[in-house]
């Protein structure tokens, strides 16, 4: 899996910060050069505090898609050296093949984004990141937040057929259970 150059520092900040906020991270993450990470449900803007927080204690190198507008000084230099990259979201046709064209020229990368595409509650979740594990081959790692018991869950790979509709419906079934800070996933 991509991991960052060993940083102790790093690593204490984003143990510390859970700590400090009583979360913490279950699951296994699989030895997998390449996939799609989903984290759900995306309620607040508390969910990137905790996912930052915990990619650091792990020692993770996740890509991470962000609204271009959060790019100001100085949050946009900071944002960029923790891996999101700016997205403008008014042309979404172009965005998952750029994430796919950036998935297929890597050896290894994991890609994160959150399947609501907001933290309002949706009916339907956005598509792009089962189009991106479907066109670069790559399995969907679902994650979630679950803020009643402050849990970061790590689900296995799940891996996409050829029916969206289906495979997307087994993933909101299997998040079903977790809770947002300000809603669930259904």
């Amino acid at each position: 899996m991509p991991r960052v150059r060993p940083n102790a520092f790093a690593r204490w900040v984003g143990r510390s910060v859970l700590r400090l906020g009583g979360w913490r991270v279950v699951g296994t993450l699989p030895d997998v050069p390449k996939l799609v990470l989903i984290a759900a449900p995306h309620s607040s803007n508390w969910d990137g505090l905790w996912g930052f927080a915990a990619k650091l204690a792990m020692g993770l190198e996740v890509r991470v898609l962000g609204k271009r507008q959060l790019f100001w000084w100085p949050l946009g230099p900071l944002l960029r050296r923790l891996g999101v990259i700016p997205i403008d979201r008014s042309a979404p046709q172009g965005t998952v093949g750029q994430a796919v064209e950036m998935l297929m020229r890597a050896d290894r990368m994991w890609f994160a984004l959150a399947p609501e595409g907001t933290r309002r509650r949706v009916q339907r979740w956005k598509t792009g990141f089962w189009k991106i594990a479907h066109a670069a081959r790559v399995p969907i790692l679902p994650a979630y937040f679950h803020y009643p018991e402050r849990v970061i869950g790590i689900g296995e790979p799940f891996h996409v057929g050829d029916d969206a509709e289906a495979d997307i419906a087994r993933l909101r079934e299997w998040y079903a259970p977790w809770m947002g800070r300000n809603r669930g996933t259904v």
